[in-house]
């Protein structure tokens, strides 16, 4: 066995530190529209679009972070950000690096492997019932 091979046995560890950094990154989304933390992404009044969109960053981003209902959680926020590369990035350009909407496609498309791949460890959805 190659040590590379020996290295899957972290595989559930290794996911479980895409999760929990992936959903960090993701509530400061939320927090940057709804409290201006860490800083003000949008100055006023949210519309209710960026609104809805804030809830799901926050509130995905904390189920995520636990690990809690991570796969449906996972698809609908995939849904959300690709609806938010689409309204709002690729009007702007063709080109993620221009349009300032590789995030959003990264967001996504890690999201949709967590559908997939499942929590990993440390997650409440891994606990095995009584």
């Amino acid at each position: 066995m190659s040590s590379f091979e020996r290295l899957s046995a972290y595989r559930p560890y290794g996911l479980a530190a895409l999760r929990i950094i992936v959903a960090l990154l993701f509530i400061e989304h939320g927090t940057m529209k709804l409290f201006a933390f860490p800083a003000e992404q949008m100055p006023g009044s949210l519309p209710p679009l960026m609104l809805f969109a804030a809830l799901l960053e926050l509130v995905g981003g904390i189920l995520i972070l636990i690990g809690l209902l991570t796969r449906p959680v996972a698809f609908l926020l995939a849904g959300e950000m690709a609806v938010a590369y689409f309204m709002a990035h690729a009007p702007k350009s063709f080109y993620p690096a221009l349009n300032q909407g590789d995030a959003a496609i990264l967001f996504c498309f890690v999201f949709l492997y967590l559908v997939f791949s499942g929590p990993g460890a440390f997650a409440v959805d891994s606990r095995k019932s009584a």
